[in-house]
């Protein structure tokens, strides 16, 4: 009983995995209790079971199993975490229940596995059922396939895939056991039900009987679609509304086609492929030339046994079909044609997509086959083309079907005919546009007219079918002519048909489309006309009778139609109208006059031909009356016009009544339904009349009015050809005139162009000059929308006529076409007709191609040639590929048949010799551009093979095939390259180069394509092989190709695609695709698109409606207008890119005239940084070019669209400079009011800008360079940095125009790029100008090299990147130069270089030649004469500058260069000022410290001038006072130096040398302990920190090292930087600007000081650790709290990786994280938590738990527990809502474990918070109870404690303070020494502490004269102290000023004496003296860092050097005998 009582006090979870069964079976039963009372699916309770799963259901005694499965079972329905269990528990059940003999066991399991699969992880069951199938044991594979065949029962093939089911299902049936077999049967028949072809195709091998009975089975199945009956729980919603409809009793058609979704597999996918090739009989080819038929027919039947295989391997078939088309096509044996044919079905059936590029070849030879008359071969031809066709696409073979149309053998004309019928069922109304089905309707038209019946037949069957495919609507137009009867027959065919693709486009579609309201747009173009009469009848009623509705008259079909019809569905109205007129019959005089005397009073008809003109016209009077008054419908338009045509009609002799006729014409067109035969009847007179003076506006008013009813391109052709046809040059010419103005008003959509450019051209060879220019000026109009390819056709005129109409199509370059005006309210699109409106405009656009004649070519290409192009010697190859290029040449435009040349062609592009392969490119190019789209065809067999040439390893050949390939899609379109699985095999190859060529194609063109094939997804796979390619460049382009991928794949298929990876790069690529996600740009908009098409003349109209169609990622939309141009930017032909900038700036400027009173620069919050990260991420082209292309200015305007005035934007864009100069105009006039404006398009400004320096009028380059001086000096006002990406975008373009011939233009650039340094560092400016001075223009280099010189003078050698030497070699190059002028700049910049450095300049240049290296000596020599104002160049182009220094290491080289900008200016200014320069005396322009440091080079000259000018010092100084006016300007600069000042000064912190380090660490020291002047140091603390951890690692590394080093040197080298920083991290707001980067390496630096053991060695070395501990504390308190908690938490994980480190490092780390934890209470409200929990699930991630447990020290896991447990404790649930910075959270070990702690926290409820603040309470009010000696115990309590011991100390020096006579010795004697000594060390630091901050506002010890001089005045303030306006500077402040001056010079200031000196007020008797003594040393430094200061100024006036020398001054440290003796000293080590 022991035992039992045991396990009955265990909890639940322990007794499941006892070792005892009845225990485990106790455990499962109340386990299974538990599941069932929990009612939260996220109980974390779930997860404590989350590893016992297995064990329930594998427990080895069945009895308990039992129980176990069916707790099993509910854990799974229940738990969301029950997916984590799949794979285990799946495979358990498979292994250790399936094999049970209870039966009860098996269901369970089954049950559980369904289970699974409905809590969405049907994958992973899946997978572990088949594995279960490869089990020995019987049982257990019968209960795995029951398993499966129930779950695809239940749920359907759309979750339960069936490619690797059926794979395997042969395998069942061949199983010796029978209980296999009959499962197996149960199960194939279940598949049957979901996937017909599938199963039978793969089950035709099994044994005959079994297939038998499977077959008898199958049969009996129902042949509806099967339903699933179990959804998954995400699609629980819909299974619900099933039950309701069925409830209902609908008919439940909502879930209808959720069967059809589900994805029906095709058998072929489930094939392996077989290679046939290699397999051919090897005499094959000889064979099949034999002339023995027997023996060809022996070649035949081999191959035909080969093609049987029902899935063939991709490869090269060219020459098998080109052996069996040869056979179909030449060979006399009627079998024999036959057997070839089938040949060819077979290869077609087995490649499938693959043949595509052989169907060219093959289509007209089996077309013209059809000759033959035996069934046999017609059927065996049949068979072929059909399946021929579907392995390519109508398009692609369209040229060849309608060559052979027109073949008078009536047998081939009508297989020809079924071959399209047949063909068309394939089709779809998107895949049959009409730009394709115009051609074949009218061939079809002839064949119904043709004089054999079946010739008809197969006509009449064709329409019929298109009819059916694509609706009424569509093809109606081209059915026009066609008389009634004819009509008829076609729609009786049509009803007939039966498409391929099934009902869905037919009638289900219709049926669904026909529920909604009749004013809905019909969005299925098959359903067409016949949905809108079927919504518009009276009842649904079967579809069959609606086509019966007749079209009796106009009227009442209008009617009919107006409902669903024309408007409304957004078709054009053209189309409604057409099918809506066509049939009006033309009436006879008689029943006109019936029905005009019905609608007209009696006398006005009869007085219509009254002989007396004022009766006529009083009778058009009334006629007008009536006319005005009729309603449209009574209106009997035909009947009015042919009265108005009666005698005298059109011969009218008064023009007052003729007027009047054509007035009325008018009113009837705009007012009646008019139709073309009313139009007909007037049309002739109105061109008659249209030259008339008087009457001529009349009746172009008329033309314009039938226009608009008949439509413009129908009108337009009539008007044109009746013009014409008579001689009148005046009717001619107004004609013209009337169609240019049309054109502009309609617009010129569906113009048929052929039609009449006859007539242009006749009227160009007019002898009448009015007529000539009317043509022209029609031409220019055309042009507007056609663009430049309409010159083509009048290439062959005069040159003086095509000088005219090159002069016109001048005039309208730039302008662009007018949104069309008329036409629109009738044209109003909803879009919802889109297959149509796509491709209208193509077809017009391809229009003005086709006007000119192409030429067949394939009779040129002989087999000679082509077997010169495949000739073994390459100049013969050669010659033949030239004699190519020149027949394409010759013909310029060709028709698409061109015979052999593709296969020709084809193996040139592998030629052994690339000369020719690049030939053979560049004649492929030229194909492109000669076959036009036509090129389609050839994509498959010449395209690919292009794009294997990318692959190639030259560069020139790639770039040569990019280039192609290019310019065949330019006329293909994406679509053909993206079908079928070229691409994707192009892509598998492992070629870096093709791989990165054609993903970078790729990356290109698919954002510029609104949809792609699914065939793109195959190349998926290889997208990712790619993204973990070995080749770094192949990885690049394949992640900028990602977006666009997803961009038409989708999110959840890419991620899907992902599932065949290894598990660690599925993981790298989903990260990426995440990535990818948020960037992913999206689709072209459908309107725009359309509009890109040059012809689409209507596009502009139907852009207007819109309002923001577009939403480019490019940036935040403001206007529409400009949206429309952004997003028609890709995909437009080359012919359109010139017409397509000038699209929408047409109506607006009118109306924006007025309006410019806003802003020009709009700002988009963000706007620049979202271009920015385009940029970065590559949506958008980089600013990089030589010269700017078009995409790089349509994409500047797109950029600027959202944030630049829309009037400002057409003049910056304008084609005429003038513009420009008006928008520069306009920029500088806003530039001061507009400043935020200006800064937050400044990126865009200046790309705007560099296109302008490609200009060549000079009036807008000067203009610009005078608006970048001005904008340059705002930005350095408002304290603007550039950034990289507006630095690069903007330099290497103004450096070019630094080599400009006109001197003006250079002096301006230079000024500008002296500006530029004042907004950019000079030091990241050299390389853009080291760049520029390897151009091939000489005055750039000349230039560049002396810009180089002036950097390096006023900033010194640390300006020069990437280092001096590298720099200054490049240098040195240039003058061994050509040009005088650039040797001259290159040895006056190292000239300068060396009088900065001396001799050093001679490492530095490396090896000259001999001839270079004595110029230099030369140029050394004379420079050194001069007297030395040297750097007086450029005066006051620099004004000084301030910088923010951001947190990088790097900047720190820039701070010495930057301050040294001090210099120049004082040199530039001294130009300026000449009295200024003269009084500065020769002594101050020495740099002592220099001289005096520098042993190595001698300098004679200076100590002779020092001596020379020595005596003028103890002359008496008498300062006149216009002198110091002199002055004031340079003193009055100081405000502006403090930034480089403290640049120079932190620079030298990091410096070698200890002496420089320490003095300008004191002078830093003494900013920080002045409240003051603190500021100052903000914005340069990171490069502060950066400088002092960079020399403590220099003292760690190299001083401490040093044996000959002082190690008290060391000691106060330390002690100043931890004096500094404890100073700085006292300042709150300073210490807080501390970024993480920078605050992990300065933790860095001091714990690996503390643990320095050499440190402890030294005298003073206790008291240096003590001194860092307290400065870690500090940093720990006032940085930004969320910084240094990442940064401790990466310092802690850098630390355990790092094995070098020692453990106690880590701990130290530890120690400062749990110092951290303490401070969170106080913190947790503003520290940025997600960072936080991003930096420790990152840790976690690194370092799981189970590794932290492996570590040696338990310290890393304690402390990460604390620190999660106290982040959960303060926020309690809230903390799992800052996760969001993590990617899949889900996955983070680290949200599991707050969850945890969250489930612990809630089970001991809130009252435990509750206590400890009560606690906590009490505490407070205990401690104010305490006194005395009680308050002291409690103090020493807290000291003797590990956490409290810091506040114990504090509070007790705060009590001895209060209490000064307080003993506590009484509490210390009981104590340890070590305690004691302890305490007392506390006390003091704490003192020390103390101290320091309270001398901050006492103790500055600066005299107030000082202070005027040092306060490091803020930059902002620099304008108002900048003595301009006087009143500000008073008298008070020169005196100060004097006084300075004075001391400076060695007069006493009298005043002064009375003060201390600075040192005695520094050093205070209290500090203890370690400490006291490293602060006094800093302060004994200041004299002598006074004289290096001021000795290392070129000028003793330099503000700079007036602060900080007067920061350091007393009046008594300076005097002439300690300058005398250092310059003795000097002289005495020169001897």
């Amino acid at each position: 009983m022991g035992d039992d009582s045991e396990w009955l006090k265990l909890p639940v979870d322990q007794k499941c995995e006892h070792k005892l069964w009845k225990a485990r079976l106790s455990g499962y039963e109340e386990a299974l209790k538990i599941f069932q009372k929990i009612k939260d699916e996220k109980s974390p309770e779930w997860s404590k079971y989350l590893g016992l799963i297995k064990k329930f259901v594998t427990d080895s005694n069945a009895v308990v199993q039992l129980k176990g499965l069916e707790a099993a079972l509910v854990y799974v329905e229940n738990a969301h975490v029950a997916g984590k269990t799949t794979g285990e528990v799946v495979s358990g059940v498979v292994s250790k229940v399936f094999n049970q003999p209870k039966a009860k066991a098996k269901e369970l399991g089954i049950e559980i596995c369904l289970m699974y699969v409905e809590i969405e992880k049907g994958e992973s069951v899946q997978e572990e059922l088949l594995k279960g199938l490869d089990n020995k044991n019987p049982k257990i594979i019968v209960a795995c396939v029951e398993t499966l065949r129930k779950a695809l029962c239940e749920f359907g093939s759309k979750i339960i895939s069936l490619k690797p089911i059926i794979k395997v299902l042969p395998k069942l049936f061949e199983s010796r056991d029978k209980a296999v077999r009959d499962e197996a049967k149960l199960f194939a028949i279940e598949i049957y039900r979901w996937n017909r072809d599938a199963v039978k195709h793969t089950l035709q091998n099994i044994n005959s009987v079994q297939l038998k009975e499977l077959e008898e089975e199958w049969v009996k199945l129902p042949t509806g679609a099967p339903k699933p009956s179990r959804f998954l729980r995400s699609q629980q919603e819909l299974e619900a509304k099933l039950e309701q409809q069925q409830s209902a009793g609908g008919d439940a058609e909502g879930g209808g086609d959720d069967g059809d979704e589900a994805p029906q597999i095709d058998a072929y996918e489930l094939l392996e492929a077989v290679e046939i090739l290699s397999k051919l009989p090897k005499d094959f080819y000889d064979k099949i030339e034999a002339k023995k038929w027997q023996e060809r027919k022996e070649a035949l039947e081999a191959v035909e046994v080969l093609v049987k295989n029902p899935k063939l391997e991709a490869g090269d078939y060219a020459d098998l079909v080109k052996a069996l088309k040869k056979v179909v096509g030449k060979d006399t044996n009627v079998m024999l044609v036959a057997l070839a044919a089938k040949c060819l079905t077979g290869l077609a059936v087995g490649l499938r997509k693959k043949f595509g590029q052989y169907a060219g070849h093959v289509v007209p030879t089996i077309l013209e086959k059809f000759k033959e008359k035996k069934p046999q071969v017609v059927q065996a031809l049949q068979e072929a083309i059909d399946a021929i066709f579907l392995t390519t696409t109508l398009q692609n073979i369209s040229e060849d079907v309608l060559a052979v149309m027109d073949n008078k053998n009536p047998t081939i004309k009508q297989q020809t005919s079924l071959f399209i019928a047949r063909s068309f069922r394939h089709c779809t109304s998107s895949t049959l546009p009409k730009s394709l089905l115009k051609p074949f309707c009218a061939a079809l038209l002839k064949h119904i007219n043709d004089s054999a019946p079946e010739v008809r037949d197969a006509a009449f069957e064709a329409l019929g079918t298109a009819l059916k495919v694509v609706g009424e609507k569509t093809v109606n137009p081209f059915l026009a002519d066609v008389d009634k009867l004819k009509l008829d027959k076609i729609k009786e065919c049509s009803e007939k048909v039966e498409l391929v693709h099934g009902k869905k486009s037919g009638l289900a579609a219709e049926k669904k489309e026909s529920k909604p309201l009749p004013g809905r747009a019909v969005a299925s173009g098959a359903a067409g006309d016949k949905d809108t009469k079927d919504v518009s009848g009276p009842k649904p009623g079967p579809l069959k009778k609606a086509p019966t509705a007749k079209a009796g008259g106009p009227p009442k079909k209008g009617k009919t139609t107006a409902p669903g019809g024309s408007a409304s569905a957004g078709t054009k109205n053209k189309k409604g109208l057409e099918t809506k007129e066509i049939v009006e019959p033309e009436l006879s005089i008689e029943v006109c006059e019936e029905k005009a005397s019905a609608v007209l009073p009696s006398t006005c008809i009869q007085l219509l031909d009254s002989s007396n003109w004022k009766e006529r016209l009083a009778c058009m009077e009334e006629f007008q009356k009536a006319v005005e008054l009729m309603e449209r419908t009574e209106m009997p338009c035909q009947a009015l016009v042919k009265m108005l045509a009666k005698k005298p009609g059109w011969k009218e002799t008064n023009f007052q009544v003729m007027q009047m006729k054509l007035h009325i014409v008018a009113l009837i067109a705009q007012k009646g339904n008019f139709s073309k035969t009313s139009a007909q009847i007037v049309l002739d007179g109105l061109v008659d009349k249209i030259g008339d003076v008087k009457c001529g506006n009349n009746a172009k008013e008329a033309m314009t009015a039938i226009a608009e009813a008949c439509q413009l391109p129908w009108t337009a052709e009539q008007v044109m050809s009746m013009a014409f046809s008579q001689k009148n040059p005046k009717n001619q010419s107004e004609t013209l005139n009337w169609l240019s103005n049309a054109i502009k008003e309609f617009g010129f959509s569906e113009l048929n162009v052929k039609a009449f450019i006859s007539n242009v051209k006749t009227a160009l060879a007019a002898t009448n000059p009015a007529v000539r220019t009317s043509a022209i000026t029609l031409l220019g109009v055309m042009y507007l929308y056609v663009g430049p390819s309409l010159r083509m056709i009048f290439e062959d005129e005069k040159p003086a006529l095509l000088s005219q109409i090159d002069a016109e199509f001048q005039k309208m370059q730039g302008q662009s076409p007018p949104a069309p005006t008329r036409g629109i309210s009738k044209h109003s699109t909803s879009g919802t007709d889109e297959g149509e409106d796509g491709d209208e405009p193509g077809d017009g656009g391809n229009d003005v191609v086709d006007l000119l004649p192409r030429i067949e070519i394939s009779d040129k290409i002989t087999s000679e040639l082509v077997s010169k192009i495949g000739d073994k010697n390459w100049k013969i190859r050669k010659e033949g590929l030239d004699e190519v290029a020149g027949i394409i040449n010759e013909a310029k435009f060709i028709q698409p048949n061109i015979g052999e040349l593709p296969a020709a062609l084809k193996g040139r592009l592998n030629d052994s010799n690339k000369i020719l392969v690049q030939q053979t490119l560049n004649i492929l190019q030229q194909l492109a551009v000669a076959m036009g789209p036509n090129i389609k065809q050839h994509v498959k067999n010449l395209g690919i093979p292009i794009i294997t040439v990318l692959g190639d390893s030259k560069n020139n050949v790639r770039a040569a095939a990019l280039a192609t390939v290019n310019a065949w899609a330019e006329q293909t379109g994406m679509k053909e390259w993206l079908e079928g699985e070229d691409l994707s095999e192009e892509l598998k190859k492992e070629n870096p180069f093709l791989r990165q060529e054609l993903l970078g194609w790729l990356a290109e063109k698919l954002p510029t394509i609104r949809s792609t094939p699914t065939d793109l997804i195959l190349c998926v796979p290889h997208l990712y092989s790619c993204l973990e390619d070995r080749n770094g460049d192949v990885r690049k382009k394949a992640q900028d190709a990602l977006p666009f991928f997803m961009m038409h794949l989708g999110y959840e298929k890419m991620a899907k695609a992902t599932g065949k990876l290894k598990p660690t790069s599925k993981d790298q690529v989903l990260a990426m695709l995440e990535k990818a996600k948020a960037n992913m740009p999206s689709k072209p908009a459908a309107p725009a698109k359309a509009m890109s098409k040059p012809v689409g003349g209507s596009a502009p109209a139907k852009a207007q409606p819109i309002p923001a169609p577009v939403e480019d990622s490019v940036s935040s939309t403001v206007e529409a207008k400009p949206d429309l141009k952004k997003a028609k930017a890709p995909g437009v032909s080359s012919k359109a890119k010139s017409a397509q900038g000038k699209k929408v700036p047409s109506k607006t400027t009118l109306k924006e005239d007025d309006d410019k009173s806003g802003p020009i620069f709009i700002i988009v919050p963000n706007g620049k940084e979202q271009r920015m990260r385009d940029e970065k991420g590559l949506k958008v082209l980089k600013w990089n070019f030589t010269t700017p292309r078009d995409e790089y200015i349509e994409q500047l305007k797109t950029q600027m669209s959202s944030c630049v005035a829309k009037w400002l934007q057409d003049e910056m864009f304008h084609s005429d400079f003038q513009h420009h100069n008006k928008a520069l105009a306009v920029m500088v006039d806003h530039l001061e009011s507009e400043k935020d404006g200006v800064i937050s398009c400044l990126d865009l400004i200046l790309k705007w800008l560099t296109l302008r320096f490609f200009d060549t009028n000079t009036s807008v380059l000067m203009k610009a360079l005078e608006y970048l001086k001005l904008l340059f000096t705002l930005l350095s006002e408002e304290e603007y940095h550039l950034t990289e990406n507006e630095a690069s975008s903007f330099i290497p373009y103004l450096i070019l125009k630094v080599g400009e011939p006109k001197d003006v233009i250079r002096k301006d650039v230079r000024a500008i790029l002296n500006r530029m340094c004042l907004v950019y560092p000079a030091s990241k400016m050299f390389p853009f100008i080291m760049e520029g001075t390897k151009s091939k223009n000489s005055k750039q280099r000349a230039e560049c090299l002396e810009e180089l010189g002036c950097l390096i003078e006023s900033y010194g050698m640390n300006v020069c990147q990437p280092t001096p030497g590298k720099a200054l070699k490049e240098i040195a190059i240039h003058i061994g130069d050509r040009d005088n002028a650039v040797r001259n700049a290159a040895l006056n910049t190292i000239v300068t270089v060396y009088n900065v450095h001396g001799d050093q300049v001679f490492k530095l240049i490396g090896n000259l030649s001999e001839k270079d290296m004595s110029m230099l000596e030369e140029r050394i020599k004379r420079s050194a004469k001069r007297p030395s104002a040297v750097p007086v160049k450029q005066a006051e182009e620099k004004p000084q500058r301030t910088q923010n220094i951001n947190s990088n290491a790097n900047m720190l080289r820039k701070g010495p260069s930057e301050d040294m900008s001090s210099k120049l200016n004082q040199a530039r200014s001294m130009s300026g000022h000449p009295e200024a320069a003269q009084m500065v005396r020769r002594e101050f322009q020495l740099d002592l410290d220099e001289i005096e440091n520098d042993n190595g080079t001698v300098r004679c000259e200076m100590p002779e001038l020092v001596q020379h000018k020595l005596d003028d010092i103890f002359e008496p100084v008498l300062i006149p006072e216009p002198k110091i006016r002199a002055v004031s300007p340079h003193f009055d600069d100081m405000h502006s130096n403090t930034a480089s000042t403290i640049n120079f000064i932190i620079s030298q912190v990091a410096s070698g040398d200890i002496n420089t380090s320490i003095q300008a660490l004191t002078q830093i020291d003494e900013v920080l302990r002045q409240e003051d002047k603190a500021e100052a140091m903000s914005g340069h603390i990171d490069q502060f920190l950066i400088a002092t951890f960079m020399q403590l690692r220099l003292i760690y590394s190299t001083h401490m090292a040093d044996e000959k080093l002082d190690k008290d040197e060391i000691i106060k080298l330390y002690s100043c930087i931890i004096g500094n920083m404890i100073s700085l991290f006292q300042i709150e707001s300073l210490a807080r600007e501390a970024s993480t980067g920078v605050l992990k390496d300065l933790m860095h630096g001091l714990i690996t000081l503390m643990l320095d053991s050499r440190i402890e060695d030294l005298e003073e070395g206790q008291q240096l650790i003590r001194s860092v501990n307290l400065l870690v504390v500090k940093v720990l308190e006032k940085s930004d709290q969320t910084n240094i908690f990442s940064a401790l938490l990466v310092l802690l994980q850098d630390s355990l990786l790092a094995t070098a480190n020692s453990p106690k490092f880590s701990e130290l780390v530890m120690k400062c994280l749990w110092r951290m934890v303490r401070l969170l209470p106080d913190t947790i409200n503003s520290i940025n938590l997600d960072r936080i929990l991003l930096d420790i699930h990152i840790f976690m991630k690194v370092f799981p738990k189970e590794k932290l447990k492996q570590c040696k020290s338990e310290f890393p896991i304690r402390t990460l527990k604390t620190l999660l447990h106290t982040l959960c404790k303060l926020k309690g649930p809230k903390i799992l809502d800052h996760l969001t910075m993590i990617d899949n959270k889900n996955e983070s070990e680290l949200e599991a474990h707050l969850c945890r702690m969250m489930k612990h926290s809630m089970d001991q409820t809130g009252s435990k918070s509750d206590k400890e603040t009560e606690k906590g309470a009490s505490r407070i009010d205990e401690k104010s109870k305490v006194k005395g000696n009680d308050f002291l115990a409690e103090i020493f309590k807290k000291i003797g404690s590990k956490e409290n011991t810091k506040e114990g100390l504090a509070e007790l020096y705060e009590y001895k303070k209060k209490y000064s006579d307080t003993d506590i010795e009484p509490f210390l004697k009981n104590s340890s020494q070590f305690f004691q000594s302890y305490v007392e060390r506390g006390l003091r630091v704490i003192e020390m502490e103390r101290e320091s901050k309270g001398r901050i506002p006492t103790s500055t010890g600066i005299s107030p004269q000082m202070e005027v001089t040092c306060v490091p005045t803020p930059t902002s303030t620099v304008s108002s102290l900048g003595n301009t306006n006087g009143e500000e500077v008073g008298p008070s402040v020169y005196l100060e000023r004097l006084k300075i001056l004075r001391q400076r010079c060695g007069l006493d200031n009298t005043k002064q004496d009375d003060r201390p000196p600075l040192t005695s007020l520094l050093s205070k008797p209290t500090i203890p003296p370690p400490v006291a003594s490293s602060t006094d040393m800093l302060h004994s430094k200041l004299s002598q860092l006074r004289e290096s200061r001021e000795q290392h100024q070129h000028s003793d006036l330099d503000s700079n050097q007036t602060h900080s020398a007067g920061a350091m001054t007393s009046s008594s440290t300076t005097n002439i005998d300690d300058l005398k003796k250092r310059l003795e000293r000097i002289k005495s080590s020169r001897k």
